[in-house]
């Protein structure tokens, strides 16, 4: 080799060690940053994935390890927290005598982690019909006199949607202060979103994107934060909860329309002082996208009674999401698990659960308690239903049963019941996006009668659902398992 030749070639060395000199900082950076306060199976999926692929594994770090939302929201959400826990004036009222004793423990541990007491004198009515809960709450807004608080994660103006953003708009027009708040790219991402947004504008309605991602306007952060809640509340005197977006069943997708898939959804009307915590929530929310505050108003009595509803439930509101300092839906939840005495009935669309809920729930089937979950045959995400199938085989040799709602529908109810004592419904899925990446907000409702009522919705669903065995899970094929466990990977990256 000439001299010439050689220094030729000199660039070209220096680049390889250059490209190893970065591989080898990014590996040992990862190794003393990412485990820090992360779980550690979140922790261990990103530390595989930076040393298998340093560079890019690092940008995809870079661009979703983080779920910060920023100190602003988090100033907003201290002032708002500071805000309710003032203007309620109260501490949670007395679950009463009938209840266990834990209750006790786990209304307290809702009041640190959300700011809301628990309040006695409410009025629960089940919706369990998709069009049905459309026809409530736009009749609920026809009868509204001052304001109207809508916020769902995805909004649409469809054929099914069409009677309630109608009377939004026909509340707005006599006067009712209307406001709406929904996910930016959670409504982006489904077909008339431009539609929409026209329609709005053609109204008085005052409406905000929520998280919206806007880099020409400086708003930007990882992508895939979201608020996720589902609350509606009118005039103080009536709200609504639960897990149904405002699109129609298919979504408007023509791939859903196409196979006849459509979404089975709960909700549930509310009448009592935990309106007011809905709206508090909302208030929470409205703040931070605006930065107006408006007043939380207190509990009134209902213009018109409400039908056959369940009478005097004690209910508490349980706002979760990165805003707050801990993942209070995972806590709630899994404290209220390991309470549990006889009996969990589950329902979630997504079960992709960290270790402290896969613990909960398969420890209290190894010890006796009768547990179901109910999911769907067939899952509308490919990567979250391979990862949720990762863990049935687990599931179903601790004792959990499953039981699987039959295709083409997607069972996208979101509830449990625990025992005859204590039934949650919410927006939140019990997985690990929903606990750490997503705006959350649960409801917790206490007594026999309200879970009476849930008990009737999940026997419903198992009439009709079929039952799936270990012993025909094991004979899924290799390349499926091995599917199951990547996507079980990636759902740990958050």
């Amino acid at each position: 080799m000439t001299t010439a030749q050689g220094l030729s070639d000199q660039p070209y060395t220096w680049v390889g060690l250059t490209v190893v000199l970065i591989d080898l900082t990014l590996r040992l950076v990862a190794l003393g940053v990412i485990p820090g306060n992360r779980k550690p199976s979140t922790g261990m999926a990103w530390l595989l994935l930076i040393l298998v692929l340093p560079i890019p594994g690092f940008g995809v770090f870079l661009l979703f390890g983080s779920a910060r939302v920023g100190r602003r929201r988090h100033e907003l959400q201290r002032q708002v927290n500071a805000l309710i826990i003032e203007r309620s004036g109260q501490f949670s009222q007395p679950i009463g005598d009938d209840a266990p004793a834990y209750l006790h423990s786990v209304v307290t541990l809702n009041d640190r982690l959300g700011a809301l007491p628990l309040v006695a004198g409410n009025d629960v009515t089940v919706e369990p019909g998709y069009t049905a809960s459309i026809a409530a709450m736009a009749e609920a807004v026809d009868g509204s006199r001052e304001f109207v608080h809508v916020e769902f994660y995805i909004t649409a103006w469809d054929e099914v949607t069409a009677p309630l953003l109608e009377a939004m708009t026909r509340a707005a027009e006599r006067g009712v202060k209307v406001r709406l708040l929904f996910d930016h790219l959670g409504s982006r991402g489904i077909p008339g979103y431009r539609d929409l947004k026209a329609r709005l504008a053609a109204t008085q309605i005052e409406w905000y994107p929520m998280l919206p991602i806007m880099p020409l306007r400086r708003r930007f952060r990882r992508p895939d934060l979201r608020n996720h809640r589902k609350i509606l509340v009118v005039d103080g005197t009536v709200g609504f909860a639960g897990s149904q977006n405002l699109t129609e069943p298919g979504y408007n997708k023509p791939k859903n329309q196409k196979l006849g898939r459509s979404w089975v959804e709960l909700m549930v009307r509310l009448e009592g002082p935990v309106v007011a915590e809905l709206d508090a929530v909302f208030v929470g929310d409205w703040y931070a996208e605006t930065s107006e505050l408006l007043e939380v108003t207190g509990h009134r009595a209902p213009s018109r009674p409400s039908g056959d509803p369940v009478r005097e439930v004690r209910c508490q509101v349980v706002p979760s999401g990165p805003g707050y300092e801990s993942e209070n839906n995972l806590r709630l939840f899994t404290t209220l698990i390991y309470a549990a005495q006889s009996r969990v009935s589950l329902a979630s669309p997504y079960f992709v659960p960290d270790e402290s809920l896969l613990y909960a729930v398969t420890t209290a089937a190894q010890r006796g308690i009768e547990i179901e979950l109910f999911v769907s045959e067939i899952s509308d995400q490919f990567m979250v239903g391979h990862a949720q199938a990762s863990y049935y085989r687990a599931l179903l040799e601790a004792g959990v049963r499953i039981y699987q709602y039959p295709a083409p529908y997607i069972l996208h109810a979101k509830h449990f019941t625990i025992d005859d004592d204590v039934a949650v419904i919410g927006s939140s899925n019990m997985d690990m996006r929903s606990f750490g990446l997503n705006y959350e907000v649960s409801l917790m409702m206490l007594g026999s009668p309200v879970v009476a009522e849930f008990r009737a919705v999940e026997d419903d669903y198992r009439k009709i659902s079929t039952e799936l065995t270990l012993a025909a899970w094991k004979q899924r094929p290799a390349r499926l398992k091995f599917v199951d466990n990547v996507m079980r990977l990636t759902a740990a990256l958050q």
